[in-house]
This record gives structure tokens, sequence and C-alpha cells, in this order.
């Protein structure tokens, strides 16, 4: 492979405003792609994928390299021949890779990889976190979190089949395959910008991956129900609710941010769906007004995302142990304030996006023997690990109310 200099310096620059600048990745990402109109999808890919490598090997490649954060540009070059380096690719005679070591680098790559802190990029603090919640599985859970994550449709089953829309994006080279337990997901053989498709700009699939498509499949939604999403955000999960929901019964979807919930009605608008209502919290009141009168609530809770960093390598950079603190004590507030919303007889989901069980089954071991969770009975929980799924890893549990 050659090294095309504009492609290798939009990298280093968006390198320096995600490491230097903590701007977040998939932002800068964008901003990025869209310098030159003349780059095609393999150049873009180039950058988009080349800057996440980067990113997600961070604290192995600075090892390598010798330099420390804040990156001046030459310790940024630096960081990017190691990347060229250990992927075989030859590094050019450009002034801004003099005297770059490249002979040491295999040698010390091959002396950090015997330590998993090193090996696997991650900070110590996570590094011992991990291993004490999960033990021995965190070798293969931290390994799997840092491969690249596919790409998954979920299929808006109002407007399309699964079939349909596979044959659709097939006339337009676009290999994707059906996931088996899945039943409305298509994953891509290849990575590819569907979103410049016809098929997602009229509303026939939403990329959403498959892990997450599980958790409305768990909550089980029917048409007529009243059933509220508790922790909407922009509403990935509201949308396939829905759906289940044939748009029939009344779906809230809520957040405390309203820009995500307005992202959500643009959402919905594409899909064709309407029985959708948004409401923002921005007092007790919202959720006094609610109590005992759903169905099934969900709450998708805030969490460490540490079952996403696939999609999301630069987390691990920005997460605190401070902050997962904070994120369980929220956790406990919202499990026992928003399940007061179902009803007797009724349905409570919590999920997260996160692999650690301080954060899954042991809040909801813990709900269940507060008085808040007295009343409610644990029916079925499902652990979704990456190593074993290839997917996100996400905690899903479903408990009912008694009547």
């Amino acid at each position: 492979m050659k090294l095309h200099r504009n492609l290798v310096f939009a990298t280093i620059d968006s390198l320096d405003l995600i490491f230097n600048e903590n701007k977040q990745a998939d932002k800068v990402l964008k901003n990025t792609l869209k310098r030159d109109k003349r780059w095609g999808a393999r150049d873009r890919g180039f950058i988009a994928e080349t800057t996440y490598d980067i990113v997600r090997w961070k604290r192995l490649y600075s090892e390598i390299a010798e330099v420390r954060e804040p990156f001046d540009r030459t310790n940024l070059f630096r960081l990017f021949t190691v990347w060229a380096t250990l992927n075989g690719i030859a590094i050019p005679e450009w002034k801004q890779f003099e005297d770059t070591p490249t002979r040491r680098i295999k040698g010390k790559f091959d002396e950090l990889s015997k330590i998993r802190k090193y090996r696997e990029s991650i900070p110590d603090w996570l590094d011992d976190l991990g291993h004490k919640e999960l033990g021995k599985k965190w070798d293969k859970e931290i390994a799997a979190l840092n491969k690249q994550a596919d790409v998954v449709l979920r299929v808006n089953t109002l407007k399309t089949t699964v079939e349909k829309l596979q044959n659709e994006l097939a006339d337009l080279e676009i290999e994707t395959e059906i996931l088996k337990g899945y039943p409305d997901a298509l994953k891509l053989k290849e990575r590819a910008n569907v979103f410049t498709t016809d098929a997602f700009k009229n509303g026939f699939f939403e990329v959403q991956d498959a892990s997450s498509q599980k958790v409305a499949e768990i909550l089980d939604a029917k048409p007529g129900e009243r059933v509220i999403d508790a922790c909407a955000g922009a509403g990935g999960k509201s949308l396939h609710i829905a759906t289940m929901m044939e748009n029939k019964g009344q779906l809230i979807a809520m957040d405390i941010y309203e820009n995500k919930l307005n992202e959500l009605k643009r959402r919905a608008r594409r899909n064709d769906i309407f029985n959708i209502e948004t409401r923002v919290i921005d007092s007790t009141k919202v959720i006094k007004k609610l109590i005992e009168k759903a169905d099934k609530v969900l709450i998708d809770a805030p969490c460490s995302g540490l079952g996403v960093l696939r999609r999301n390598p630069d987390a691990k950079w920005k997460l605190q142990p401070e902050f997962l603190d904070n994120i369980r004590a929220t956790q406990k507030e919202l499990l026992d304030s928003y399940s007061r919303m179902v009803k007797p007889g009724g349905q409570l989901v919590y999920a997260t996006c996160s692999i650690l069980p301080s954060e899954n089954e042991m809040q909801v071991k813990a709900f269940l023997a507060r008085d808040e969770g007295k009343n409610f009975t644990l029916l079925n929980e499902e652990k979704i690990m990456p190593s074993k799924s290839g997917f996100d890893g996400f905690y899903i549990s479903l408990m009912q109310k008694k009547v």
C-alpha cells in the first residue's frame, strides 16, 4: 500500500483533535471526511479506519513509540509510524518520518504484548476493574472489544421485509447476510455508507447493533399497550418497540435531553411511525403523572458503555473511575424512581450496554431486595458477552410487577 500525503495528514489532524482537544472521535471524523470532495470511498475508509485504529491502540503505540501526552505533531507521526510498521506498510521518505526507529517497533510490540494492559491498550484502573469484576473472563472480553465492530441494520418491518431489503441493497452492490436468532437484522459483509441509499432515506432500516435489537424483543411490547421508554435518547430502541407495536397503542419516549428527543421525532417521521409521544423529564412531576400507568417500562440506563468500546474506542481514554461510581448511583435512582410507572401485573426491563456485573445483575439484585423493588420478580436476564456473540456487550433483565 502506498501512503498518500493528504490522507495521512487528514488522519494526523483528526488524531490531534481527538487526543489533544478531547473531541469525540465520530464527530471529528464526520467533519474531516467532508474536507475534500475528491476523496472516494476507499480514501475516506483509510482515514476513518486508521484514525480509529490509532485511537484504539493509543497506549500500546505510545509505549512503543516512547511518546507521552499531550502529543505534538512529531509524536503523532511517530504513532502513525508504529501503526504503519505493524501493518506492514512501507514508510515514505517524507521529512515528517525522519528518525523513526522502525527496526525496534516489532521487537517492542512482541515484548509489550505479554502484558495485558499494553496488549489490549487500556488504562491501569480499567484493567484492574475488569479483572476484579470478571476474573479470567476479562482477557477474552477485552480482546473481543478491541476488534472492529460489524455494521448491522435493523429492518423496519412496517415498510419492508428482511428479504426485500437484502435484495434492494444487493442491487447497489451492498452485500448483507441474515443473522440467525435476530429476526429483523442484516449484517453488512463489507463496510459501506448505507446512509446515502434511498432505502435509508425512505425509512426501510436503521443502523442498530444486533445485541441492541434484543432489548425490544425481550420487552415484547404488543399492539395497543401503553409502553414507556424512560431513557429514550435519540430513540433507536423506541423505533424498534413502536415497530413491534405495529403503530398501535401509545409509546411514551422520555429523556432529560430535549435535543435527543427532537432527533427521535425526525427519525420516527422517516420510519412512518406515529404512535410515539415524546416527553422531556424536566421535573419529578413528569414521572409522578405516570405512576402505575404503563403496561411496560424500559429503563435503558446510562452506563459505562464498556460493552460498546468496539464502536467507541475513544471512550476508554475518557472514562474515569469516579464517573463509574456516579453512574452506578444514577442507575440505582432510575430503578427506584422509574419502576413506579409500571402498573400492577406490568413488566419492567432494565438494560445497559455494559459488561460489568456491578452495573448489571448486582444492580437488579439490590433493587429487588429494596422496598422500591419488593413488588417485582425477576423473570429472565440475558448477559450478552462480545467474545461469545461477536456483537456489542449488553445486559437485559425482565421483571414482573405483582398484581
